[in-house]
Order: C-alpha cells, then sequence, then structure tokens
C-alpha cells in the first residue's frame, strides 16, 4: 500500500502573503504594524519563555496584531497556554510562526558509498502556529502603563545612552535625517524641531529616526558588510530601506519607545510589496539582515557597557 505525503506548508510563503494581504488591504493609508498609536511599542513575547520573538516572527505577530486588533505582546502555543491555566477560545484562528530547527540527515550518495558518507546537518524551517493572548480565557496580563504625552523635547535616558554607547558620529543641522557613507556619519535635523503626533512624543519620533539611521551606518563594509545588490538586483535600495524601517522598529520595541513615520515610507511601500509578490522568501532576508543589525548595536552598546565597568575597576584599585 502506497503512504501518501501530506503536501508540507510553505511557512515562507504563508507569511509572506499574510504580509502582503495586509498591505494590500488598505494600500493608500497603509502604515507598516510598527507605526501604531496607543503608546509604546512592545516586541511580541512568548508566554512559555518570556522571552522575545526574533526576525521574520516579530513582523508577522506585529501584522497579526494590527490586522485582527489585538493589544497585547504575549503569544503562545495552544499547549503553551494551556501550561498557564488558560484557555484558548473555540473557533480562534492562530498565526504562524516560522522556527529552524537543526535535524541530522544521511547524505544522498550514502547507500553507495556507505564508508566514507557521513551524516550532515541541515536547517529546516517548521510551521509554529500560536495565538495572543487577547484569544484566550483565565489568563490575567498586567497593568499596562500609561504614559503622559510631552509637548516639548524631553531626552529618553535609555535611547540616548543606548546611541551614545554604539559610537556612532552623529551631527546636527540641516533638515533631513540621513547616513553618509563617504563620511561615515550620521546627519540629523536638531531635535528641538521635532513634533509630537499620534503614535510618538517628539524625543520618541527624533529616536526612532535616528534608530533607521543607525541600521543604515551598521551596514557598511567594515562594519557588517551588508550587500543586498546581490539578492535584490534593482531592489537593493528599497530593500536596503526596508531593513532600515525593521530594525528601528526592533530597536524602538527594545527600548521601549514609540515608532515616528518617517515622511517617505509611502513612497516604497508599493517597491516593497512588489519586491514580497515575487520573492516569499524577500521579507525573511531583510528581517533577518535587520536582526542582524540589532544584534550588532547592542553588542556595541554591551562592549561600552565592559569597557566601562573595567575603567571603574581600574580607577578604583588604583585609588
Amino acid at each position: 500500500m502506497t503512504k501518501t505525503t501530506k503536501p508540507r506548508t510553505d511557512v515562507h510563503a504563508t507569511i509572506t502573503n499574510t504580509i502582503v494581504a495586509a498591505i494590500e488591504a488598505g494600500t493608500e493609508a497603509w502604515q507598516m504594524p510598527w507605526h501604531r498609536a496607543g503608546g509604546a511599542l512592545s516586541r511580541p513575547v512568548n508566554i512559555a519563555t518570556a522571552k522575545p520573538y526574533r526576525g521574520i516572527n516579530i513582523l508577522a505577530l506585529w501584522v497579526a496584531a494590527e490586522t485582527r486588533g489585538f493589544s497585547r505582546p504575549e503569544w503562545g502555543t495552544y499547549r503553551q497556554w494551556t501550561a498557564k491555566g488558560a484557555q484558548v477560545r473555540k473557533g480562534e484562528k492562530g498565526t504562524t510562526t516560522v522556527f529552524y530547527k537543526d535535524l541530522t540527515v544521511e547524505p544522498d550518495d550514502a547507500a553507495n558509498q556507505p564508508d566514507t558518507a557521513s551524516p550532515e546537518r541541515r536547517c529546516v524551517a517548521r510551521a509554529n502556529v500560536v495565538f495572543n493572548a487577547d484569544q484566550v480565557d483565565g489568563w490575567e496580563p498586567a497593568p499596562a502603563e500609561v504614559s503622559s504625552v510631552e509637548t516639548g523635547f524631553t531626552p529618553v535616558a535609555n535611547a540616548e545612552a543606548f546611541v551614545t554607547a554604539t559610537g556612532a558620529d552623529i551631527r546636527h543641522g540641516g533638515e533631513a535625517a540621513f547616513y553618509r557613507p563617504a563620511t561615515d556619519h550620521i546627519q540629523m535635523p536638531p531635535k528641538e524641531v521635532f513634533h509630537g503626533s499620534p503614535t510618538s512624543t517628539p524625543a520618541e519620533a527624533y529616536y526612532s529616526a535616528l534608530c533607521h539611521e543607525l541600521v543604515h551606518w551598521s551596514g557598511i563594509p567594515h562594519r557588517l558588510d551588508r550587500i543586498l545588490k546581490t539578492r535584490f538586483g534593482s531592489e537593493a535600495y528599497a530593500a536596503e530601506e526596508l531593513v532600515a524601517e525593521l530594525g528601528a522598529a526592533f530597536l524602538c520595541a527594545d527600548l521601549e519607545i514609540s515608532l515616528e513615520p518617517r515622511p517617505d515610507h509611502a513612497a516604497y511601500v508599493a517597491t516593497w510589496l512588489k519586491v514580497l509578490k515575487t520573492d516569499t522568501r524577500a521579507i525573511f532576508t531583510a528581517a533577518s539582515k535587520a536582526q542582524q543589525a540589532v544584534q550588532f548595536l547592542h553588542g556595541l552598546v554591551e562592549e561600552d557597557d565592559a569597557s566601562g565597568e573595567a575603567d571603574a575597576v581600574t580607577e578604583k584599585v588604583a585609588a
């Protein structure tokens, strides 16, 4: 009897199609999920491990939260919610995430060369269906913090410390925010010219724009050497902007600040949509590159913190 093999779900296509559908549902007024009103953005967190999701899963869960009106950042599988004493409500639809599992497989020529062939390690994508905290009963979230709206520029301490610790050359003046590779510096308008909005305070608008430029700053050859032309061809510029937007979103979530939509955002939406439609793995590449940039920047900050602690110890010993 021949065993019928069930077709494996294309995880990349599933998540990409969800994002494309969300954009197409309101292209003219579309804002990416990280441009939400209602306070600081939170990176999605797994209810069982308390660890934030990474890479493409952040974007997939943000899109799901945006399109379906979820207000909580906590997610988990059916079993994980059950273990917490909660119950996913009947009829609730889960959201697909992806995780990668290392598998040991026999090489294709193992049967012909049993003495020389050795097992191979392969990284295989697997789908995981999760549910938001708003889809379950029997679980009480922690009270949400309420923050007041600022009318002037008040520095955000943790964001200011993070930016300083990266060591990036940041200059102020003019009316545009950009990164200039020729001089390896980030140019920002004066802090005082940033205004608040329904999604951001003036300071949050400033730091979110700066985070976008820091991701660009991370990609030059002597840092991450991020080359997208080979992968995206003529769409490399738009792809880099998408990486920077995603990276800024991840950083803003980490720093617990909202993200101000960039004035040039709308100009890229159509191009991104084109890339996503023709390449189901494009968004995965962009999210992966953004995650890499965020890890690199966090690494610089950790190195700076370690250096500061070492200097403090040295001074104490010398005293």
